[in-house]
């Protein structure tokens, strides 16, 4: 009979993860996909040509954590799960990225003011044979943000490296009329589809 493993590895560098992680009680250890002459460590994040936001992040939530977990077999670590996240927002079928600078982010943003929206969480958990992938889904509505109030945002630096250029656990949290799904969802990691894996993998979970 196998081990239970004792632990996870996490391959993200989000603190927020992190953090989620910390909140209840997960035994983990972080994995950087560093760069490797023997293998492509980067997933490509691109949408392919009529994929729906849903499969999007289905899909490359489950590469990162396959290609974390073929990571633990080129360095030789000890073959604990691997769980990655990804999440992205959605207003009228558009995936909102990460922006690539200031001026994207207000564009966002802008979209964004007074509407509701959509953001798709993904986890997933790889292991030695064995992959499988938990999404959730949150409705958030915005606020009306004048033009002042975008900048003054943006000033803050937050929106970096942020789906949507915004991160609800910061200010942005005053944008927000309402929410309906998952807070830790919106946040990076979706706790309830998250222990759901743990679960399924037979770690320990709260």
């Amino acid at each position: 009979m196998s081990l239970k493993p004792t632990r996870i590895y996490l391959a993200s560098q989000s603190p927020r993860r992190r953090e989620l992680l910390k909140q209840i009680g997960i035994n983990f250890e972080l994995l950087l996909l560093r760069a490797s002459a023997r293998r492509q460590i980067d997933v490509d994040e691109t949408p392919l040509p009529g994929e729906s936001a849903e499969v999007f992040a289905r899909r490359i939530c489950q590469e990162k954590a396959q290609a974390g977990y073929d990571t633990l077999r080129l360095r030789n670590l000890p073959a604990h799960p691997v769980l990655a996240a990804d999440t992205i927002v959605t207003l009228d079928g558009q995936i909102f990225g990460k922006p690539e600078d200031a001026e994207q982010a207000a564009a966002m943003l802008r979209q964004l003011s007074g509407r509701e929206h959509q953001v798709l969480s993904a986890v997933a958990m790889a292991s030695d044979n064995l992959v499988e992938v938990r999404l959730s889904l949150s409705t958030v509505r915005f606020a009306e943000l004048g033009e002042a109030r975008i900048q003054r945002y943006l000033q803050t630096g937050e929106y970096r490296d942020k789906a949507g250029s915004y991160a609800i656990q910061g200010q942005a949290a005053a944008f927000i009329e309402h929410l309906s799904g998952s807070y830790s969802g919106v946040m990076g990691l979706p706790l309830a589809e998250t222990v759901q894996l743990l679960q399924r993998f037979d770690c320990p979970s709260p």
